[in-house]
């Protein structure tokens, strides 16, 4: 079964910056979408950035220019990547930023891009999360 192990959540002030790492283990398909989501109680999980096996990347609309999603090349090509990991850097953070957030992996059985106003595939894989706090 696959694990996943998110990292890099902290305090910071406007317009600080952080990078979260997602670490996945024990992952047996031949392709993935990892995606990040976030959360605050009482709402709904959104997703803020995905990336997929093939390199494609999208953002939600609130966190372009500030966000960069990327992850590590496969070490062992063409075979697949058994251990995927992601990475979020967030840039000029903004007290709205505040959430958990959460690394998730599927594979590719439909499109890997964020859709507001969806809710998360239930084919997700899911991190323990880690909290991001941006104060004023």
């Amino acid at each position: 079964q696959v694990k996943l192990v998110e990292s890099g959540g902290g305090s910071v002030q406007t317009g600080g910056s952080l990078r979260l790492s997602c670490h996945a283990s024990g992952y047996d398909y031949s392709n993935y979408c990892m995606e990040w989501f976030r959360q605050i109680p009482g709402e709904e999980r959104e997703g803020v950035a995905s990336i997929d096996s093939d390199g494609r990347i999208s953002y939600e609309d609130s966190v372009k220019g500030r966000f960069s999603i990327s992850q590590d090349p496969n070490p062992n090509p063409p075979r697949p990547n058994s251990n995927p990991a992601s990475y979020l850097q967030m840039v000029g953070l903004k007290p709205e930023d505040t959430a958990m957030y959460y690394c998730a992996i599927r594979p590719l059985w439909s499109a890997c891009a964020v859709r507001p106003g969806e809710g998360p595939s239930a084919d997700n894989q899911w991190g323990q999360g880690t909290q991001v706090n941006v104060s004023s």
